[in-house]
């Protein structure tokens, strides 16, 4: 009996371990810290306000925060939007994902 159940949580483990978030930003096990572009809403990349919006987590249990587009606009008094990008910073767990809205 004990050996059946080794053998089904070490299949767990190795399915666990193989599979993942789909994401088309690089993560590291132990340290991430990547910035990406989202979207461009103008071919003009010309910009005079920066806003920024932040979520924190903790080792994906707890997660608080508003990462919004919209607070990202709020934040930086943006009306009209040039581009957007999103921002990853993970270290050992505790996570900090921001929302960078560029625009005027």
């Amino acid at each position: 009996m004990f050996k059946s159940f080794c053998s089904l949580v070490l299949v767990c483990v190795m399915a666990f371990s193989v599979t993942g978030c789909a994401s088309y930003l690089p993560t590291g096990c132990l340290y991430t810290e990547v910035t990406a572009p989202i979207s461009v809403a103008s071919t003009d990349v010309s910009y005079t306000k920066v806003g920024v919006s932040k979520s924190t987590s903790i080792f994906g249990l707890v997660a608080t925060g508003d990462a919004s587009l919209k607070a990202a606009m709020d934040n930086g008094g943006i009306k009209k939007i040039k581009h957007v990008e999103y921002s990853v910073k993970n270290i050992l767990g505790f996570g900090e994902n921001k929302t960078i809205v560029y625009g005027d």
